[in-house]
Protein backbone atom coordinates (compact mmCIF):
# COMPACT_ATOMS: atom_id res chain seq x y z
CA UNK A 1 0.00 0.00 0.00
CA UNK A 2 1.29 3.38 -0.70
CA UNK A 3 0.71 6.20 1.51
CA UNK A 4 -0.89 9.26 -0.81
CA UNK A 5 -0.39 11.83 1.62
CA UNK A 6 1.70 14.59 0.42
CA UNK A 7 4.05 16.30 1.62
CA UNK A 8 5.12 19.78 1.61
CA UNK A 9 7.40 19.62 -0.53
CA UNK A 10 5.57 18.12 -3.04
CA UNK A 11 2.42 20.28 -2.70
CA UNK A 12 2.13 22.90 -5.78
CA UNK A 13 3.34 26.39 -4.92
CA UNK A 14 1.38 29.24 -5.29
CA UNK A 15 2.74 33.00 -5.40
CA UNK A 16 2.79 34.40 -2.09
CA UNK A 17 0.76 37.50 -3.34
CA UNK A 18 -2.51 35.70 -4.80
CA UNK A 19 -4.77 35.87 -1.72
CA UNK A 20 -3.41 39.24 -1.01
CA UNK A 21 -3.65 40.35 -5.05
CA UNK A 22 -7.53 39.55 -4.66
CA UNK A 23 -7.91 41.68 -1.35
CA UNK A 24 -5.59 44.37 -2.92
CA UNK A 25 -7.71 44.35 -5.99
CA UNK A 26 -11.45 44.55 -4.28
CA UNK A 27 -9.66 47.26 -1.89
CA UNK A 28 -8.72 49.26 -4.90
CA UNK A 29 -12.57 48.40 -6.40
CA UNK A 30 -13.84 50.25 -2.93
CA UNK A 31 -11.78 52.94 -3.30
CA UNK A 32 -12.68 53.53 -7.25
CA UNK A 33 -16.75 53.59 -6.12
CA UNK A 34 -16.48 55.47 -3.10
CA UNK A 35 -14.62 58.25 -5.20
CA UNK A 36 -16.94 57.79 -8.15
CA UNK A 37 -19.67 58.63 -5.35
CA UNK A 38 -18.04 61.24 -4.49
CA UNK A 39 -17.46 62.74 -7.18
CA UNK A 40 -21.38 62.64 -8.63
CA UNK A 41 -22.67 63.89 -4.97
CA UNK A 42 -20.45 67.18 -5.45
CA UNK A 43 -22.04 67.34 -9.00
CA UNK A 44 -25.70 67.16 -7.52
CA UNK A 45 -24.51 69.54 -5.12
CA UNK A 46 -22.96 72.14 -7.35
CA UNK A 47 -25.90 71.30 -10.25
CA UNK A 48 -28.52 71.78 -6.90
CA UNK A 49 -26.86 74.83 -5.73
CA UNK A 50 -26.46 76.82 -8.98
CA UNK A 51 -30.35 76.07 -9.50
CA UNK A 52 -31.02 77.77 -5.88
CA UNK A 53 -31.43 81.20 -7.22
CA UNK A 54 -33.88 79.65 -10.21
CA UNK A 55 -35.93 78.31 -7.43
CA UNK A 56 -36.32 80.57 -5.46
CA UNK A 57 -37.65 83.04 -8.36
CA UNK A 58 -40.30 80.54 -8.95
CA UNK A 59 -41.51 80.03 -5.88
CA UNK A 60 -41.25 83.92 -5.57
CA UNK A 61 -43.37 84.38 -8.53
CA UNK A 62 -45.96 81.04 -7.37
CA UNK A 63 -46.35 82.93 -4.09
CA UNK A 64 -46.52 86.74 -6.09
CA UNK A 65 -49.47 84.76 -8.52
CA UNK A 66 -51.06 83.44 -5.34
CA UNK A 67 -51.79 86.59 -3.45
CA UNK A 68 -52.98 88.08 -6.64
CA UNK A 69 -55.67 85.62 -7.23
CA UNK A 70 -56.25 85.07 -3.60
CA UNK A 71 -59.52 87.74 -3.24
CA UNK A 72 -60.59 86.28 -6.79
CA UNK A 73 -61.05 82.55 -5.22
CA UNK A 74 -64.23 81.08 -4.46
CA UNK A 75 -64.89 79.88 -0.54
CA UNK A 76 -64.82 83.15 0.96
CA UNK A 77 -62.19 84.92 3.53
CA UNK A 78 -61.44 81.86 4.91
CA UNK A 79 -59.90 80.49 1.60
CA UNK A 80 -58.40 83.96 0.84
CA UNK A 81 -56.50 84.24 3.89
CA UNK A 82 -55.38 80.48 3.54
CA UNK A 83 -54.47 81.29 0.21
CA UNK A 84 -52.03 84.98 1.67
CA UNK A 85 -50.84 82.48 4.24
CA UNK A 86 -49.66 79.84 2.15
CA UNK A 87 -48.30 82.69 -0.17
CA UNK A 88 -46.27 84.39 2.58
CA UNK A 89 -44.95 80.52 3.10
CA UNK A 90 -43.82 80.41 -0.55
CA UNK A 91 -42.04 83.57 -0.30
CA UNK A 92 -40.06 82.54 3.36
CA UNK A 93 -39.19 79.39 1.42
CA UNK A 94 -37.74 81.17 -1.63
CA UNK A 95 -35.80 83.26 1.14
CA UNK A 96 -34.53 80.33 2.97
CA UNK A 97 -33.69 78.59 -0.62
CA UNK A 98 -31.89 81.68 -1.74
CA UNK A 99 -29.80 81.97 1.73
CA UNK A 100 -28.90 78.20 2.00
CA UNK A 101 -26.64 76.05 0.60
CA UNK A 102 -27.37 72.59 -0.02
CA UNK A 103 -25.01 71.51 3.00
CA UNK A 104 -26.88 73.85 5.23
CA UNK A 105 -30.53 72.71 3.59
CA UNK A 106 -29.87 69.01 4.77
CA UNK A 107 -28.04 69.59 8.24
CA UNK A 108 -31.73 71.25 8.79
CA UNK A 109 -33.41 68.51 7.45
CA UNK A 110 -31.75 66.15 9.53
CA UNK A 111 -32.14 68.48 12.45
CA UNK A 112 -36.11 68.37 11.66
CA UNK A 113 -36.47 64.83 11.33
CA UNK A 114 -34.01 63.58 14.46
CA UNK A 115 -36.42 65.97 16.30
CA UNK A 116 -39.84 64.65 14.73
CA UNK A 117 -39.39 61.15 13.18
CA UNK A 118 -42.70 59.97 13.21
CA UNK A 119 -44.46 63.30 11.53
CA UNK A 120 -40.70 62.54 9.31
CA UNK A 121 -41.59 59.36 8.66
CA UNK A 122 -45.34 59.60 7.24
CA UNK A 123 -44.14 62.85 5.21
CA UNK A 124 -41.34 60.28 3.56
CA UNK A 125 -44.13 57.77 3.00
CA UNK A 126 -45.90 60.35 1.47
CA UNK A 127 -43.92 61.90 -0.94
CA UNK A 128 -42.82 58.19 -2.00
CA UNK A 129 -46.33 57.10 -2.55
CA UNK A 130 -46.79 60.42 -4.80
CA UNK A 131 -43.45 59.94 -6.47
CA UNK A 132 -44.21 56.01 -7.20
CA UNK A 133 -47.91 57.49 -8.44
CA UNK A 134 -46.51 59.93 -10.71
CA UNK A 135 -44.15 57.16 -12.54
CA UNK A 136 -46.68 55.07 -12.55
CA UNK A 137 -49.19 57.18 -14.39
CA UNK A 138 -46.73 58.77 -16.96
CA UNK A 139 -45.53 54.72 -17.81
CA UNK A 140 -49.24 53.89 -18.71
CA UNK A 141 -49.29 57.17 -21.00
Amino acid sequence: MTNKSTSLQDRPTFPSDGPSTLGDKISDTAAQVKEKASELGQMAEDKIDNNRDAAATGLDKAASTLHDKAESLPGGEKVTSLAHATADKLSSTADYVRTHDVNRMMGDVETLVKNNPGPALLAAAAIGFLVARAFSTSNND
